[in-house]
């Protein structure tokens, strides 16, 4: 098994990947596809998986930010994060990875808490985004807010790097781990 390291490769020239996980392929693909549509100085690609590791044998460019995807109505979708987390480089954890919780706007039918998903994102110092990504409006947001970080995290905007986008997506007022 093989651990996806932010480094491993060389920059492209003005290019940003980002990496999409989770289990919730035509969700991800819908991401994917508004995604793209947004207006990107630089070449982006946008890569699916449903878990970590990524195959080793694959020829992929550098992964510039990792966004965890889990579905709070399906527990399975945590589980699957919860592992694939192992996979990854600490080193990602320092401004190039993010949680998306979608599913929140139907919090009768959720088998996932919202805290537990802040617990995760708190223990591995990581944003933490809600999103219903069923609703279009809601997702053609989420996708530009995507393409802004990974513009970040690919260094494309001078004076902002990955690390300064982590303290400014922090929640000042977030309440001790003990209190979630």
């Amino acid at each position: 098994m093989s651990v996806l390291r932010p480094l491993d490769k060389l920059p492209g020239l003005n290019m940003a990947t980002i990496l999409l996980v989770g289990v919730e392929d035509a969700l991800l693909q819908q991401l994917a596809d508004s995604m793209l549509k947004e207006d990107c100085a630089s070449e982006m690609r946008v890569h699916l998986a449903k878990s970590l590791p990524l195959p080793s044998n694959v020829n992929r460019p550098r992964i510039d930010l990792v966004v965890f995807v889990i579905n709070l109505h399906s527990k399975y979708s945590l589980q699957n994060v919860e592992k694939s987390l192992c996979h990854l480089d600490a080193g990602f954890f320092l401004g190039k990875v993010c949680f998306l919780a979608t599913g929140a706007g139907q919090d009768s039918h959720c088998s996932i808490h919202r805290n537990t998903v802040r617990k995760l994102a708190h223990t591995y110092r990581s944003p933490l985004l809600f999103c219903d990504l069923e609703v279009d409006g809601f997702r053609a947001s989420m996708a530009q807010r995507l393409v802004r970080m990974l513009q970040i995290c690919a260094g494309h905007v001078p004076g902002v790097s990955a690390l300064n986008l982590l303290s400014l997506l922090r929640s000042p007022e977030s309440p001790p781990l003990e209190e979630l």
